[in-house]
């Protein structure tokens, strides 16, 4: 990816104001109280928002991967938490938007877009994280259509959330036995586990979705039968994008406040930001985002563009940038000192949100493992 163009620098400009005057000035309290502000989410939905990658015929803004990792990294210099399930929303939109037919677009694109239905991916399960082939839930023929039956764990947004792209087994093991549903929270057998006690994300709930006997007539399967595995690591790609673009926002805004406090703040008759070591500690931080952004960048245009390298290229990225994010966000805790612990101060808050960054849309374990096997043509 070259310089931005014109257009992105915009992009990015309006999303990060938008970022600075409806996020930040709330994330704190919205992490202590546990609040899902969907109203805010729908005023972000009036910038194009919910639907990033939607195609502008079917309502989207018809953004690019790259377009959409400027956006990410701009919504989480305000909040990590909300800019990652916004990430995760468009995730499902975008899957509806290439996998669905002209009535399932036309059914969900509308809501979606306007996150007056937001969206979840339900792929994990308790026994089927990062094994996610293995997974157990079923959808068993009846009829014309399906019946449900499975549970599906560490779900963003689940409760709140008014479509469900769920991943189950319609035929044998491995990932050609699975197909994608599309489930409805008013469906009758679906319900859902207590809040999760979490240690950051607390701006979004994530719950179990349980699935007892979801009865769905068949224009609910989303793409051919077999398809689903596919159609969930398709999604994941750009998933992957979108949360490494949100840890290096976080990180972002963590040294950005550092540096500010390192400004005013003095220490043996100095301000600390004229001692040498914190400069460099400041340089490295910035250095080591600007690499993992250019890393990130040349992932999304690799997505854009179709290339064969580009999973490999996006688990690199993913991987990369939720690991930089991190340790830049906990040096900013650093160095603020005591004050770093504190929450009122919202640099906790940051290191809390980014490290499940870490975990989630494939663990870097398993980021490691995609790579590797791009490296060695090992199956």
């Amino acid at each position: 990816m070259h310089a931005l163009t014109e257009d992105q620098l915009a992009i990015a400009a309006t999303t990060r104001g938008f970022a600075r005057e409806h996020l930040a000035p709330h994330a704190v309290a919205w992490d202590r109280d546990k609040h899902f502000p969907l109203d805010v989410l729908r005023k972000a939905a009036g910038l194009g928002l919910g639907g990033v990658y939607v195609r502008e015929e079917e309502g989207g803004s018809g953004l690019t991967r790259q377009d959409g990792v400027l956006v990410f990294e701009a919504l989480a210099t305000g909040c990590p938490s909300i800019a990652a399930y916004l990430s995760i929303h468009n995730m499902v939109a975008w899957m509806v938007d290439r996998h669905g037919t002209a009535a399932q677009r036309a059914r969900w694109l509308p809501g979606l877009c306007a996150v007056e239905s937001p969206g979840s991916y339900c792929l994990t399960e308790p026994g089927a994280g990062s094994d996610a082939a293995a997974l157990a839930t079923r959808a068993v023929r009846d009829g014309d259509g399906w019946v449900l039956d499975g549970v599906k764990q560490f779900i963003s947004g689940a409760g709140a959330s008014q479509v469900y792209l769920v991943m189950a087994r319609t035929g044998g093991s491995g990932p050609r036995g699975i197909s994608a549903f599309v489930v409805e929270r008013d469906d009758p057998g679906l319900s859902f586990g207590p809040n999760e006690q979490k240690m950051g994300w607390n701006a979004q709930p994530t719950r179990q979705v349980v699935l007892d006997g979801v009865r769905l007539p068949a224009g609910r399967l989303l793409g051919a039968e077999g398809e689903g595995f596919r159609i969930a690591m398709g999604g994941l790609n750009g998933g992957r994008l979108g949360i490494a673009a949100c840890s290096l926002g976080g990180a972002q805004d963590a040294l950005e406040r550092a540096t500010g406090y390192l400004a005013e703040r003095e220490a043996f008759g100095a301000r600390l930001l004229h001692a040498q070591a914190l400069q460099f500690r400041l340089a490295d931080m910035a250095t080591e985002l600007e690499a993992a952004r250019s890393l990130l960048w040349r992932a999304a245009a690799a997505l854009d563009r179709g290339d064969p390298r580009a999973p490999e290229l996006c688990a690199m990225a993913k991987r990369y940038a939720t690991d930089t994010g991190f340790e830049v966000a906990n040096q900013a805790l650093q160095l603020h000192g005591g004050y770093g612990y504190l929450a009122e101060y919202g640099i906790e808050k940051i290191v809390r949100d980014l490290r499940v960054h870490q975990i989630l849309e494939g663990t870097n374990e398993i980021m490691r493992v995609i790579v590797a096997r791009g490296l060695t043509g090992a199956a």
